[in-house]
């Protein structure tokens, strides 16, 4: 079955950086969309970086520019490089894949807190 475990969250002043990781075990990047998406208490999920496999990226409006999401198909792990964090950036990060036509598979969420 497909498993998918965050880490890299933690806590952050505002300006500092953290490298999110998500590794993936019963599916193969290579052929998957992977995306990282986050949870602020109160609001709803939404998506934060997105890769195709073909290496396309989408973002958020709100991170452009802060954020790169980057993938490694041997390690099935893919990553999110955050730069110049904000508190607004603070919330539970999920991993989130799916192959083409298939299922989208969730991992437990790793908690990203930006102070001022």
């Amino acid at each position: 079955q497909v498993q998918l475990v965050e880490s890299g969250g933690g806590l952050v002043q505002a300006g500092g950086s953290l490298r999110l990781s998500c590794t993936a075990s019963g599916t193969t990047f290579s052929i998957s969309t992977v995306g990282w998406y986050r949870q602020a208490p109160g609001k709803r999920r939404e998506l934060v970086a997105r890769i195709e496999s073909d290496g396309s990226t989408n973002y958020a409006d709100s991170v452009k520019g802060r954020f790169t999401i980057s993938k490694d198909n041997t390690k099935s792990t893919v990553y999110l490089q955050m730069n110049n964090l904000k508190p607004e950036d603070t919330a539970v990060y999920y991993c989130n894949t799916r192959k083409p036509f298939g299922p989208d598979y969730w991992g437990q969420g790793t908690q990203v807190t930006v102070s001022s």
